[in-house]
């Protein structure tokens, strides 16, 4: 279910910005997905398409782009891939990280210095990249 209320604030903020733009109609919305949120794409899309035609936006041209998630270490400054990290977790633990990301640092280390101490410099959350109308 943490797809369908992701994609229902997706639609929200679509609308939102169409009333404060005076938008007729939005023809495209361009979404960024962090992969640290681990979103099943397949019910995100479905949401989605769900919701855009309870919404009456038929017609709306959807992309999504999945951003890469690049930690930090805070000791040593070493910068890895979090889907490099995620080999090691078994299913609880990614699921966990899946609900609420800031549970990572219980999970995972630096592959360098093997500190849990590291910051998420790109690849979090889900925002609208990009709204497209006409007037």
């Amino acid at each position: 279910m943490h797809e369908w209320s992701l994609a229902q604030a997706v639609i929200y903020t679509a609308i939102e910005y169409q009333k404060k733009k005076k938008l007729k109609q939005i023809t495209e919305l361009e979404i960024k997905m962090g992969e640290l949120q681990q979103i099943d794409i397949e019910i995100f899309k479905f949401a989605l398409r769900e919701i855009v035609q309870l919404k009456k936006m038929m017609g709306t041209k959807i992309k999504i782009e999945t951003e890469k998630a690049v930690l930090k270490c805070r000791v040593c400054g070493y910068k890895w891939n979090f889907s490099d990290s995620t080999k090691k977790l078994n299913k609880d633990e990614a699921e966990f990280i899946h609900f609420i990301p800031e549970v990572a640092h219980i999970y995972l280390r630096c592959p360098k210095c093997k500190s849990p101490d590291f910051e998420v410099t790109k690849g979090r959350g889900v925002w609208v990249s990009s709204i497209e109308g006409l007037r």
